[in-house]
């Protein structure tokens, strides 16, 4: 009997051609469900650390501010420095780390005195701003490549004017 080599060809070309479409399918729908997680991984990293930068930074400029030591929980900040450290890309861990740079020079005001020069806090609040706004468009452009730079941002260090008028009231209330 003869064999039907049309019929084997088109056999063996229908099943080569499902086995390499299961397969693409697989690595394609895989690293989909990767890119996916790691998007909404960077995401909640990158939230974590800016909430515990602010609740720091915050507690920092008032205890300047108020002439008191500050009652810093670094707990938060040092996990979510951890938290970006596992899911960030180079350029938004080292927007990170220039704000830990930053941060700990603010905190290093207090070692030993209590800082009451608002010149001394003039470059650190400055270079927290930079520091900031570097790592929120970096965290943008990781979670999305088309996002534009940002000229300014919402949160972070409080604007320098409104640190001075309060510095400058005797009685440092904000009546």
């Amino acid at each position: 009997m003869a064999v039907p080599w049309d019929l084997l060809i088109t056999a063996t070309g229908g099943i080569t051609a499902t086995v390499v479409g299961v397969v693409a399918g697989g690595f394609v729908g895989r690293r989909s469900q990767n890119r996916q997680w790691l998007q909404a991984a960077q995401t909640a990293a990158y939230e974590k650390f800016l909430q515990a930068f602010g609740a720091v930074e915050a507690e920092l400029r008032e205890a300047f501010l108020d002439e008191r030591r500050p009652a810093v929980d670094w707990v938060p900040f040092v996990a979510a420095t951890h938290s970006v450290s596992l899911v960030a890309d180079r350029e938004t861990s080292a927007a990170a780390e220039q704000m830990c740079e930053v941060m700990e020079d603010f905190a290093i005001l207090f070692h030993g005195r209590q800082p009451t020069d608002l010149e001394e806090l003039r470059p650190i609040h400055a270079a927290l701003g930079v520091a900031h706004l570097a790592f929120v468009n970096a965290a943008r452009r990781s979670l999305d490549p088309s996002q534009d730079r940002l000229d300014r941002s919402l949160g972070g260090p409080s604007p320098w004017r409104g640190v001075e008028s309060f510095h400058a009231r005797p009685d440092r209330t904000l009546d």
